[in-house]
This record gives C-alpha cells, structure tokens and sequence, in this order.
C-alpha cells in the first residue's frame, strides 16, 4: 500500500537472505570494486543519499525503482527500469503511465515487501527508494547494487526528483522537465482567472482510506504542492493537519472538510474505506461544495500514488477542466 505520510509508513523488518539470494547475489558480482566500476563507460560518480555518499554509474543502464514516485521519476526523464514494485496488486504498475512506458518491467514485489532475490536476478546497477520505505531493508539492496534512498517521499518530491535526476544521469532532462513544469502551472493559473482569483478559490482534497479514518489534506502533501503552485486558497482545516499532512476524521465530521471546492478520491473498497457511508448522509449533502456540484471525484492512483512530473501534468488539466466547467 502506498501512502504519502512519514507517519503512518513503517518500513518492514529485513527479510533473511536466503542460500538463493546469497547465490543470486554471488551472481551478479556484489563486491565493493565490481559496484564502483560503474555500467557502459564503467565510470562513476557520487549521489549525497539519506544513507550517505553512495557511488553510482555515470550512465546506468538497468535500474531498479521500488516505489511509484521513483517509477514517475523514472520514466519522466526518459529511463524504463527493468524492474519496479507494485503498489495495488490489483492494478499493477500505475495506470496513468502510458502502456508503452511500462511494457517490460519486470514487478519485482509489493512495494513495502520487494522480492530480494527478483531483484538481484535482474543485475541492476542502481537501485531508487527512499529510507521511509526500505531504510531497513538497505544493507541488502547495498549488496545487489549501490541503492540511492532520498529520506522520504510525498512532500519533498521535487528535491527527490533531484536526486533521482543526478543518480540516473540526467540533470539536462531534468531542467528541462521542471521548466514546463512551470509553464503548465501559469496556464492553469491563466486559466483560473489570474492568481487573485484562484487565491480566492478555497480547495480541500478529502480522500477515503480503507482501514483508516477519513483524510483532509494540509499542506505538507504531495498534492498540496500542486494546489500551492497553482494559487489556489487553502480552507482554514488544512492548517491543522497533524505534521502538516492530513487532518483526519470520522464520517460523522465530515461536514469540517466543508469548503468551495472538493477534490475526492477513494483508496480500497469505498465501503470499507466509509466513502459509501459517507457520502449518501445527510452531513455531506449539505456541504456548500456539494449543494453548489463543486466536489470532483478523482483516480487514487493518479492525485496521491502519482507523485511525480508525469503525474502532475495529469493533476494540472484535470484540476484546469474541473475548476473552469461551467
């Protein structure tokens, strides 16, 4: 399951390397000098990681991605790993990345539970995470292949980019891609009538979890960022998230996540996650968002799983066509 939040991500306990891992690890060469001698050109050069300074080849040439944010990075920067996790077994790899981009990865496992010996089978010269997610699971990925973990993921997604970048080999893509990055956003802001008037325009993104309470975003999020970038105004509920990240309520409360607009996505079973519940009452119903057709149902995958330039490009036309529907 992936979810943006430093809080409720737990890494899981390291698995024990098997007599199969350790061979497929003998396999693949894991020493020290075999690592440091980089892929195609054999050069290397430092990535600054959560973990340290980490040697990593200048161009790699089979990379593994163990969550959706390095899988967007990826492949907004022109690199199709060999392998990556899933987050949903049900769905796979994200659906918003185009077929093309994913046909041939190899799913290496559920995200918070990658398959060590999978991964090593595939030989990969550069492994992407985060220590949030596989911080525990690092003196093993280490041995398979030099592994760049940014400290989290969600919020920070632009310095990760960064970091994926660098580790990839592709500061130039990079560059590019953040600069129309900043060009989608002014003509979505353009489009919204000027920056006075998306300010003016109070948003929550509200989003149904199977297992959990109900989830007000605040501005420490992924998708906060995006809102913040636009110009959009934030409802004052955002404010008290707890860490910054969502602010959290039962179905009986809902009518707190009452603002202009609502964006709202559903991750599990809507039944089990209480959207079901929550939406056919009465406290719902009578929300100004509601009454007024200003609450917009958006994929799960896409506005909170996305997290990356791929996704946001996605996120920015459909908050554009959401938000200038007459």
């Amino acid at each position: 399951m992936t979810l943006s939040s430093r809080r409720r991500v737990r890494t899981a306990g390291a698995l024990a390397v098997t007599g199969a891992l350790a061979a497929a690890l003998a396999g693949c060469g894991s020493s020290d000098d075999d690592k440091d001698s980089g892929s195609g050109s054999g050069k290397t050069h430092v990535v600054k990681t959560a973990m340290g300074e980490v040697k990593v080849p200048v161009a790699p040439e089979r990379v593994v991605v163990l969550d959706t944010a390095e899988l967007d990075s990826a492949l907004t920067l022109g690199v199709k790993p060999v392998g990556a996790t899933h987050a949903d077994a049900a769905t796979g790899f994200p659906g918003y990345l185009p077929k093309e981009k994913v046909a041939g990865i190899k799913d290496v496992g559920e995200m918070m539970n990658p398959n060590m010996e999978v991964i090593a089978g595939l030989k990969p010269d550069l492994i992407l995470t985060s220590k949030v997610r596989h911080g525990a699971k690092y003196d093993q990925l280490k041995q398979i292949a030099p592994t760049v973990m940014t400290e989290t993921t969600g919020y920070p997604w632009k310095e990760n980019f960064q970091v994926h970048a660098d580790a990839l080999g592709k500061k130039a893509a990079a560059t590019k891609t953040l600069a129309a990055y900043d060009a989608h956003v002014k003509e979505v802001t353009t489009a919204l009538g000027g920056p006075a008037k998306a300010k003016a325009t109070e948003v929550n993104m509200v989003r149904f979890v199977q297992g959990a309470d109900i989830r007000i975003y605040g501005e420490q999020s992924y998708i906060a960022t995006l809102l913040k970038d636009v110009g959009l105004g934030r409802a004052p509920i955002s404010k008290k998230a707890k860490d910054g990240f969502s602010y959290d309520v039962s179905p009986e409360k809902i009518d707190l996540a009452d603002t202009d607009v609502i964006f709202q996505s559903t991750y599990g079973d809507p039944k089990k996650a209480k959207q079901t519940q929550t939406v056919n009452s009465g406290l719902w119903k009578n929300m100004k968002a509601v009454k007024s057709g200003n609450v917009h149902v958006v994929s799960d995958e896409l506005w909170i799983q996305g997290i990356g330039y791929t996704a946001a490009d996605k996120i920015l036309d459909e908050m554009k066509a959401a938000l200038t529907k007459k």
